[in-house]
């Protein structure tokens, strides 16, 4: 009798054990749903302003842009420099697509974007330009901001120019309007501008080559360790697609005609004074700080701040650069 009271005893509480165990595994699942709940709406957040990747048919050519954010919030076009293309914009984008919606495309010949060849396409700033704002009317943008970083000045400024209504601010990363922002690395450019034949071209396709990209990222910077190898990794592989070096030497070329529109860039910002942030990395070898004091001449409302780092300046003081965007924007009610 005993024997069976103790056995009676054990079953009993091994039953009341697990009975404990389940109780103690429904709460925790019951808890672990609850915070699944709590999340997510902030993780529905997260989805709703994650970047989209399309590409839209321009003129007969597909333009690839990347785009984020609320599409009722005021708008940022960021246009990329050479040799680049919205790539140099993929962390940028999220670090301001909860606020803005943001636009970043590839031109022609760049990144995502279609390559036609020189026979079949007008590469030159001037079509670049009119392309952008096509893409601009097809996304329905009326007014917006733009950022303009090395090739993307000379597109930029044709847009405000045509547009001045549409501009609400300028934010200008290393993207010259002034003869004193054009120095010593480009006299073997001018060179090719003067006599356009093949032993000048020789020496610009070091701009291309894997060395030359490479440098372009990294000259300048305050620690190169700080730059990622995906940079010009991506971009070699787009610059040396068939056809693409004739692409890249046709606006070499062409760039020698934005020269003369500095005069009428100039004037629409004594006209027009768009606000205007000033991020340059002060470095920069191939736009140097030279061509980012002229601004002030001409526009008086400017927020001024140069960055130790080079001409990349994204890769190094990209949340810096993120954070004065905002600062700056906010003081326009945008």
């Amino acid at each position: 009798m005993k024997t069976r009271t103790t056995l009676e005893t054990g079953i009993a509480s091994a039953t009341a054990l697990v009975l404990m165990t389940s109780l103690t595994l429904a709460s925790v699942f019951s808890s672990s749903a609850s915070a699944s709940q709590t999340l997510a709406p902030e993780s529905a957040a997260i989805v709703k302003y994650q970047t989209q990747h399309r590409t839209v048919n321009i003129e007969g050519v597909d333009i690839f842009y990347r785009e984020a954010g609320p599409k009722d919030a005021p708008t940022i076009l960021l246009l990329h420099g050479f040799p680049t293309s919205s790539h140099m914009f993929r962390n940028l984008i999220p670090a301001l697509s909860d606020r803005y919606h943001v636009i970043a495309p590839d031109y022609p010949g760049f990144g995502n974007s279609a390559k036609p060849s020189v026979d079949d396409f007008d590469y030159s700033f001037d079509n670049l330009a009119n392309l952008m704002g096509k893409l601009i009317e097809k996304l329905e943008v009326k007014k917006y901001s733009l950022y303009l970083m090395d090739y993307g000045a000379p597109i930029g400024f044709r847009l405000a120019e045509a547009n001045p209504e549409r501009i609400e601010s300028l934010i200008i990363q290393n993207g010259n309007a002034y003869d004193e922002g054009l120095r010593e690395f480009w006299d073997p450019i001018r060179t090719y501008w003067n006599d356009r034949t093949a032993e000048n071209a020789a020496p610009l396709a070091n701009f291309i080559s894997l060395e030359g990209v490479k440098w372009q990222y990294t000259h300048g910077v305050r620690n190169e360790a700080n730059i990622s190898p995906d940079n010009w990794n991506v971009d070699i592989k787009h610059l040396s697609l068939e056809g693409n070096p004739q692409i890249q030497l046709q606006l070499f070329y062409d760039y020698q005609n934005n020269v003369p529109h500095y005069p009428a860039w100039q004037a629409y910002f004594r006209k027009h004074q768009p606000p205007t942030l000033i991020v340059w990395g002060k470095n920069d070898y191939i736009f140097p700080a030279d061509g980012a004091h002229p601004y002030k001449r001409d526009l008086n409302n400017v927020e001024f701040h140069l960055l130790d780092t080079g001409h990349f300046a994204l890769e190094e003081d990209g949340q810096v650069i993120a954070d004065y965007i905002r600062n700056f924007l906010s003081t326009l009610g945008s």
